[in-house]
Protein backbone atom coordinates (compact mmCIF):
# COMPACT_ATOMS: atom_id res chain seq x y z
CA UNK A 1 0.00 0.00 0.00
CA UNK A 2 1.26 3.46 -0.90
CA UNK A 3 1.64 5.12 2.49
CA UNK A 4 3.06 8.67 2.74
CA UNK A 5 4.12 9.63 6.25
CA UNK A 6 1.40 12.26 6.63
CA UNK A 7 -1.32 9.64 6.02
CA UNK A 8 0.07 6.90 8.29
CA UNK A 9 -2.27 5.80 11.07
CA UNK A 10 -0.25 4.50 13.99
CA UNK A 11 -2.73 4.76 16.87
CA UNK A 12 -3.56 1.16 17.94
CA UNK A 13 -6.93 2.26 19.34
CA UNK A 14 -7.92 3.93 16.07
CA UNK A 15 -6.85 0.85 14.08
CA UNK A 16 -8.78 -1.52 16.36
CA UNK A 17 -11.85 0.74 16.17
CA UNK A 18 -11.81 0.71 12.36
CA UNK A 19 -11.54 -3.10 12.27
CA UNK A 20 -14.39 -3.43 14.77
CA UNK A 21 -16.64 -0.98 12.92
CA UNK A 22 -15.95 -2.52 9.49
CA UNK A 23 -15.72 -6.30 10.08
CA UNK A 24 -16.31 -7.46 6.49
CA UNK A 25 -12.70 -8.05 5.45
CA UNK A 26 -11.33 -8.79 2.01
CA UNK A 27 -8.94 -11.72 2.48
CA UNK A 28 -6.35 -11.81 -0.29
CA UNK A 29 -4.06 -14.80 -0.76
CA UNK A 30 -1.78 -16.44 -3.30
CA UNK A 31 -2.94 -19.77 -4.73
CA UNK A 32 -1.47 -22.05 -7.37
CA UNK A 33 -3.46 -20.22 -10.05
CA UNK A 34 -2.61 -16.72 -8.81
CA UNK A 35 -4.17 -14.25 -6.39
CA UNK A 36 -7.70 -14.77 -5.13
CA UNK A 37 -9.93 -12.95 -2.66
CA UNK A 38 -12.80 -13.76 -0.31
CA UNK A 39 -15.04 -11.41 1.65
CA UNK A 40 -15.42 -12.69 5.21
CA UNK A 41 -16.57 -11.03 8.45
CA UNK A 42 -13.78 -11.19 11.03
CA UNK A 43 -13.38 -10.09 14.61
CA UNK A 44 -10.19 -9.37 16.52
CA UNK A 45 -10.07 -11.46 19.70
CA UNK A 46 -6.60 -10.37 20.76
CA UNK A 47 -4.22 -7.63 19.68
CA UNK A 48 -2.66 -9.97 17.15
CA UNK A 49 -5.37 -12.51 16.27
CA UNK A 50 -8.46 -12.57 14.05
CA UNK A 51 -11.10 -15.30 13.82
CA UNK A 52 -13.74 -16.23 11.26
CA UNK A 53 -15.23 -19.10 9.30
CA UNK A 54 -16.02 -20.02 5.72
CA UNK A 55 -18.29 -22.48 3.98
CA UNK A 56 -16.76 -25.94 3.69
CA UNK A 57 -17.57 -25.68 -0.03
CA UNK A 58 -15.26 -22.66 -0.26
CA UNK A 59 -11.96 -23.96 -1.66
CA UNK A 60 -9.91 -21.48 0.36
CA UNK A 61 -9.20 -24.07 3.07
CA UNK A 62 -8.04 -26.54 0.42
CA UNK A 63 -5.94 -24.05 -1.54
CA UNK A 64 -4.10 -22.56 1.44
CA UNK A 65 -1.82 -24.54 3.72
CA UNK A 66 -1.84 -23.93 7.45
CA UNK A 67 0.59 -21.12 8.20
CA UNK A 68 0.32 -19.57 4.74
CA UNK A 69 0.45 -15.79 4.58
CA UNK A 70 -2.70 -13.82 3.80
CA UNK A 71 -3.72 -10.17 3.74
CA UNK A 72 -6.96 -8.99 5.38
CA UNK A 73 -8.14 -5.58 4.18
CA UNK A 74 -10.64 -3.56 6.23
CA UNK A 75 -12.17 -0.55 4.44
CA UNK A 76 -13.43 2.31 6.56
CA UNK A 77 -15.32 5.45 5.63
CA UNK A 78 -14.49 7.02 2.27
CA UNK A 79 -15.72 9.55 -0.27
CA UNK A 80 -14.99 11.80 -3.24
CA UNK A 81 -13.58 15.29 -2.62
CA UNK A 82 -14.35 17.96 -5.22
CA UNK A 83 -11.87 20.79 -5.90
CA UNK A 84 -14.86 23.15 -5.63
CA UNK A 85 -15.02 22.43 -1.89
CA UNK A 86 -11.64 24.09 -1.21
CA UNK A 87 -12.03 27.83 -0.49
CA UNK A 88 -8.59 28.57 -1.96
CA UNK A 89 -9.67 27.13 -5.31
CA UNK A 90 -11.48 30.38 -6.14
CA UNK A 91 -8.23 32.28 -5.63
CA UNK A 92 -5.57 30.02 -7.16
CA UNK A 93 -7.50 27.38 -9.20
CA UNK A 94 -4.67 25.04 -8.17
CA UNK A 95 -6.72 22.15 -6.85
CA UNK A 96 -7.67 18.75 -8.26
CA UNK A 97 -10.20 16.03 -7.30
CA UNK A 98 -9.21 13.35 -4.81
CA UNK A 99 -10.66 10.57 -2.67
CA UNK A 100 -10.44 10.49 1.11
CA UNK A 101 -10.55 7.16 2.93
CA UNK A 102 -9.42 5.03 5.84
CA UNK A 103 -8.13 1.48 5.47
CA UNK A 104 -6.29 -1.15 7.52
CA UNK A 105 -4.13 -3.93 6.07
CA UNK A 106 -3.47 -6.83 8.43
CA UNK A 107 -0.90 -9.34 7.20
CA UNK A 108 -0.92 -12.68 8.94
CA UNK A 109 -0.74 -16.45 8.83
CA UNK A 110 -3.91 -18.50 8.65
CA UNK A 111 -4.69 -21.79 10.39
CA UNK A 112 -7.85 -23.75 9.62
CA UNK A 113 -9.86 -25.66 12.23
CA UNK A 114 -11.97 -28.64 11.18
CA UNK A 115 -13.00 -30.09 14.55
CA UNK A 116 -16.47 -29.30 15.86
CA UNK A 117 -15.21 -27.98 19.20
CA UNK A 118 -13.16 -25.27 17.52
CA UNK A 119 -15.96 -24.42 15.11
CA UNK A 120 -18.42 -24.07 17.98
CA UNK A 121 -15.99 -21.78 19.80
CA UNK A 122 -15.47 -19.50 16.78
CA UNK A 123 -19.16 -19.35 15.88
CA UNK A 124 -20.01 -18.72 19.52
CA UNK A 125 -17.65 -15.74 19.73
CA UNK A 126 -18.79 -14.30 16.40
CA UNK A 127 -22.45 -14.74 17.31
CA UNK A 128 -22.06 -13.15 20.73
CA UNK A 129 -20.14 -10.23 19.22
CA UNK A 130 -22.59 -9.38 16.43
CA UNK A 131 -25.85 -10.44 18.05
CA UNK A 132 -25.20 -8.51 21.25
CA UNK A 133 -24.36 -5.40 19.25
CA UNK A 134 -27.54 -5.81 17.19
CA UNK A 135 -30.10 -7.20 19.63
CA UNK A 136 -28.74 -6.68 23.14
CA UNK A 137 -30.55 -8.82 25.71
CA UNK A 138 -32.61 -10.45 22.93
CA UNK A 139 -29.49 -11.72 21.17
CA UNK A 140 -29.84 -15.03 19.34
CA UNK A 141 -27.80 -17.88 20.83
CA UNK A 142 -26.78 -21.20 19.36
CA UNK A 143 -28.84 -22.91 22.05
CA UNK A 144 -31.95 -21.32 20.53
CA UNK A 145 -31.69 -23.80 17.62
CA UNK A 146 -32.12 -27.61 17.83
CA UNK A 147 -28.85 -29.39 18.59
CA UNK A 148 -29.03 -31.72 15.58
CA UNK A 149 -29.69 -28.74 13.32
CA UNK A 150 -26.60 -26.91 14.62
CA UNK A 151 -24.48 -30.05 14.32
CA UNK A 152 -25.44 -30.25 10.65
CA UNK A 153 -24.58 -26.58 10.14
CA UNK A 154 -21.15 -27.03 11.77
CA UNK A 155 -20.41 -29.82 9.31
CA UNK A 156 -20.86 -27.27 6.53
CA UNK A 157 -18.22 -24.77 7.71
CA UNK A 158 -14.51 -24.50 8.44
CA UNK A 159 -13.26 -22.17 11.17
CA UNK A 160 -9.93 -20.36 11.06
CA UNK A 161 -7.58 -18.14 13.03
CA UNK A 162 -5.23 -15.53 11.60
CA UNK A 163 -2.14 -14.63 13.60
CA UNK A 164 -1.36 -11.03 12.64
CA UNK A 165 2.29 -10.41 11.79
CA UNK A 166 2.19 -6.91 10.29
CA UNK A 167 -0.15 -3.92 10.50
CA UNK A 168 -0.41 -1.09 7.97
CA UNK A 169 -3.07 1.57 8.35
CA UNK A 170 -3.85 4.67 6.32
CA UNK A 171 -6.07 7.64 7.11
CA UNK A 172 -6.17 9.95 4.08
CA UNK A 173 -8.26 12.75 5.56
CA UNK A 174 -6.88 15.95 3.99
CA UNK A 175 -3.98 16.26 6.42
CA UNK A 176 -1.92 17.57 3.47
CA UNK A 177 -4.30 20.49 2.92
CA UNK A 178 -4.42 23.87 4.61
CA UNK A 179 -6.84 24.07 7.57
CA UNK A 180 -9.25 26.30 5.63
CA UNK A 181 -9.40 23.87 2.70
CA UNK A 182 -9.72 20.78 4.92
CA UNK A 183 -12.52 22.42 6.88
CA UNK A 184 -14.25 23.46 3.65
CA UNK A 185 -14.16 19.90 2.33
CA UNK A 186 -15.42 18.49 5.63
CA UNK A 187 -18.30 20.98 5.67
CA UNK A 188 -19.38 20.05 2.13
CA UNK A 189 -19.16 16.34 2.89
CA UNK A 190 -21.53 16.81 5.82
CA UNK A 191 -23.94 18.78 3.64
CA UNK A 192 -23.85 16.00 1.03
CA UNK A 193 -24.74 13.18 3.40
CA UNK A 194 -21.17 12.04 4.18
CA UNK A 195 -21.32 12.93 7.87
CA UNK A 196 -19.19 10.01 9.03
CA UNK A 197 -16.28 10.95 6.77
CA UNK A 198 -16.68 14.63 7.67
CA UNK A 199 -16.49 13.80 11.38
CA UNK A 200 -13.39 11.66 10.89
CA UNK A 201 -11.69 14.50 8.99
CA UNK A 202 -12.56 17.06 11.67
CA UNK A 203 -11.29 14.76 14.42
CA UNK A 204 -8.05 14.00 12.59
CA UNK A 205 -7.47 17.68 11.71
CA UNK A 206 -8.41 19.06 15.12
CA UNK A 207 -4.79 19.58 16.30
CA UNK A 208 -4.17 21.72 13.21
CA UNK A 209 -7.34 23.80 13.37
CA UNK A 210 -7.32 25.30 16.89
Amino acid sequence: MYLPDHFKETDPAAIAALVKANPLATIVAQGNDGLFANHIPLIMVADTQLIGHIARANDMHRILADGQEILAVFQGTHGYISPNWYPTKAETHQQVPTWNYEVVHLHGRIRFQHDEKSKRAVVGRLTKHFETAQNGAQAWKMSDAPQDYMTARFAEIVAFEIDVTRVLAKAKLSQNKSPIDAQGAAKMLAENGQGALSERMIKKLAPNTD
